[in-house]
């Protein structure tokens, strides 16, 4: 029998109260307060001592005092302390919570962009112990580091002659900037010097590395005379970004990789999205294969977005300039751990990624989901439609495109209180409704999500109880 669990917490024996007559009615506020279960009992109850084991003594602890500082304003009962308690522990000892994304942004920055599959999951709990990154077990040596994660990414880019990887995609233009380009020039369009999210700039950014920027061509026009006229013996290469958030419509005018490539220098694309082949619902955004196919010397681009792998930057092309690159000493700040190896390895190997699954389902799909979740929503009293709802990809893909969407329309009362509810639900705010879109929640989240919605507190209701 577990010893820790021997004495009932909240007993007259620990709390020093008789828990009978006119002061052990519950009646009194100072009686209630007496019968509050110590702190040290409570660590001893066997659930919240499991817990210990599980997320630290001191996240528990927290709990406790939380639960016990609610007794002590009347808000719970002394006798629900320790259930309180276990309600306020995190599910893990992480502080990141899992949340529901209905924002309708399939790859969300705030939200961490892509959900890794199943498969990526799995594979990163089987590398977060010792595992062979940098040793082959046959030999019994050294051997190069994520070599299997490495193989699988050039066997999804034939094209690429060689492959590298590092910790995300500002760090792979900033490593080809340092190895190649340091002391030198970078030819690049006005019109793609970009910034990339949160104050960052691109021109800052490259700069950085001890690189020179020649700006050629207009904000809304560049040509490939633009791009011969500065090339000079001070060119290191010519660099080609996508706009990634934005568009330029209009008079415009743009020179692509396979166009640059008779200047005489390297072409380096940064495509940011991290598409590796053509997709057919986004057929204006470049990707990795067709960028090399049409002369690009280097492509670089993010794992966590149109990938739907951890967060990684790619480097693929040609094999001198990799081997340059991958051996340059900043190489080995930059460089990734053995969980994202593991996690991209399995999103380049594995089954369908939640970013595909939600690029791919269809309207009639979304509709006929959201239809069921409010007809089942209605019928606790819920005050929610299903509605036509319009999504985007995020994260610096796809810009200007949408997705046609279904979502749960709701009082907007409803957006900060399934925020900040047991299971964070994360939607949107439009003409005055909450709208939970479902274009990226998975169909098996469906429950979760309604049981999120069912556990708002009806205004009214609670009025009369108060």
């Amino acid at each position: 029998m577990d010893q820790r669990a021997a004495t009932p917490v909240g007993s007259a024996k620990e709390t020093g109260g008789t828990g009978s007559g006119p002061a052990g009615n519950g009646r009194d506020p100072a009686d209630a307060r007496r019968r509050i279960p110590r702190t040290d009992a409570l660590l001893r109850e066997a659930r919240l001592a499991q817990a210990a084991d599980r997320l630290g003594a001191d996240v528990v602890k927290t709990a406790v005092r939380r639960a016990q500082e609610r007794a002590r304003d009347g808000s719970v009962p002394p006798e629900a302390v320790a259930d309180t308690a276990l309600a306020l522990l995190p599910s893990t000892a992480g502080g990141l919570r899992p949340v529901v994304n209905a924002t309708g942004v399939v790859l969300h920055t705030n939200l961490g962009r892509a959900s890794l599959s199943a498969a990526a999951r799995r594979a990163v709990q089987e590398a977060a112990g010792p595992t062979d990154v940098e040793l082959d077990l046959r030999t019994g040596v050294r051997a190069r580091r994520g070599r299997t994660a490495l193989a699988a990414l050039g066997e999804r880019v034939p094209s690429a002659a060689a492959v590298h990887v590092v910790n995300n995609g500002a760090a792979a233009l900033v490593l080809v900037a340092t190895a190649l380009a340091a002391g030198k020039e970078i030819v690049i369009s006005r019109g793609e010097m970009v910034e990339i999210g949160d104050g960052f700039r691109l021109p800052d950014l490259l700069e950085s590395t001890g690189a020179r920027l020649r700006e050629v061509g207009t904000t809304n026009r560049t040509t490939v005379a633009d791009y011969a006229a500065a090339i000079g013996p001070e060119t290191a290469f010519v660099l080609k970004v996508h706009p990634s958030n934005f568009r330029i419509t209009g008079f415009t005018r743009t020179a692509d990789a396979g166009q640059l490539t008779d200047l005489g220098v390297p072409v380096v694309v940064d495509i940011g999205s991290g598409l590796l082949r053509p997709h057919p619902l986004l057929p204006d955004e470049p990707d990795a294969e067709s960028e090399l196919r049409a002369g690009a010397s280097l492509v670089t681009a993010s794992g966590d977005k149109l990938l739907g792998g951890p967060q990684c930057g790619l480097l693929l092309g040609s094999e001198d300039l990799v081997r340059s690159v991958s051996r340059h000493p900043l190489a080995r700040a930059l460089r990734v751990d053995k969980l994202t190896l593991a996690a991209l390895e399995a999103t380049l190997t594995g089954p369908e990624t939640p970013t595909a699954a939600a690029l791919g389902a269809t309207s009639a799909d979304l509709l006929d989901r959201a239809g069921r979740l409010a007809t089942a929503l209605a019928a606790h009293g819920v005050d929610v439609r299903a509605v036509a709802s319009t999504a985007t990809v995020g994260g610096g893909g796809a810009p200007g495109v949408t997705l046609p969407s279904a979502a749960l329309s709701l009082p907007e009362r409803y957006a900060a209180a399934l925020r900040t509810g047991a299971v964070p639900v994360v939607g949107r705010l439009e003409a005055g409704r909450c709208l939970l879109d479902l274009r990226a929640v998975p169909p098996e989240d469906d429950e979760r999500l309604a049981e999120a919605v069912r556990s708002v507190p009806d205004p009214v209701t609670e009025g009369r109880a108060r």
